[in-house]
């Protein structure tokens, strides 16, 4: 993948999209085995969005499992070319990210603020990119409101002159078996072209605003316990193992059954 010149001379950081396809390779192993499954919400909007304009992903922060359920939901848009915004001091410890595409941000200054909407206007400045940002900064609870998203994306978006924002809320959480569920939804996109004129501030209060609509609908549907709602992106494993699991599939063979290892009535998976 070639390198990306900005206005000015500087250069996105050069991208090793082999190695961006093996950590999503990676990705799609690992989550199966600490996940139930990861479901996306049938309420909300399918994914990916048909057309190809620049898409700006924003996403609530509330585990350091974000990035890698965000990696499998990259692989229904594997054909577009991603970025996603990573905090810098995170860079130090996982450097390899920056040959991904992962873009180090500075959220404590006001330059890194300024480089962070410099390199996003360069990003979504072309068609079939995708920006993936966690608009909060920080991790936070899923219950906490307001949401207080980083003023920066709200002055990216005001600089975007065609594309969309999407909202994606992220939850996990415990339902029937021993490891959780990641639930994903993906809200209403605000397309920048019918938010004209909007100023930074204004931007990111409308932002704000659809992620909370988003994630508080999400947030009922977690509660609801109910996997009828969701579609199964990724299965995981069920069951406990073990010496309990061992004793239900003897009792499952001697009456003839097929043995279940899931603990609730599960919905047909693709």
């Amino acid at each position: 993948m070639s390198n990306d010149r900005l206005a000015g001379g500087a250069e996105l950081p050069h991208r090793w999209l082999w190695l961006f396809r093996l950590f999503r390779w990676y990705a799609r192993r690992y989550v199966p085995k600490h996940f139930h499954a990861v479901r996306l919400s049938k309420t909300g909007l399918p994914f990916p969005p048909s057309d190809r304009e620049p898409l700006l992903i924003v996403l609530n922060h509330p585990a350091w499992w974000d990035p890698m359920i965000c990696m499998v939901m990259s692989n229904f848009i594997a054909d577009r070319d991603q970025f996603a915004a990573i905090d810098a001091e995170a860079v130090k410890q996982y450097a390899a990210f920056k040959k991904m595409g992962f873009i180090p941000v500075d959220t404590k200054t006001l330059r890194g603020a300024a480089e962070f909407v410099r390199l996003g206007t360069t990003i979504l400045s072309q068609p079939n990119r995708v920006y993936w940002v966690t608009a909060q900064g920080r991790f936070t609870d899923v219950r906490e409101r307001p949401l207080a998203i980083n003023a920066g994306v709200g002055h990216l978006a005001a600089r975007l002159t065609s594309g969309a924002v999407l909202p994606l809320a992220l939850e996990y959480t415990f339902w029937t078996e021993s490891t959780p569920e990641a639930l994903v939804r993906v809200g209403e996109p605000l397309r920048i072209t019918e938010h004209p004129g909007l100023s930074g501030k204004e931007w990111t209060a409308l932002i704000e605003a659809a992620m909370t609509r988003n994630l508080d609908t999400l947030n009922a549907e977690a509660v609801s316990r109910a996997p009828e709602r969701f579609t199964v992106l990724l299965s995981g494993k069920a069951g406990v193992g073990g010496p309990y699991d061992w004793w239900r599939r003897f009792k499952a063979w001697a009456r003839g059954r097929k043995f279940d290892p899931s603990h609730g009535t599960e919905e047909a998976r693709p």
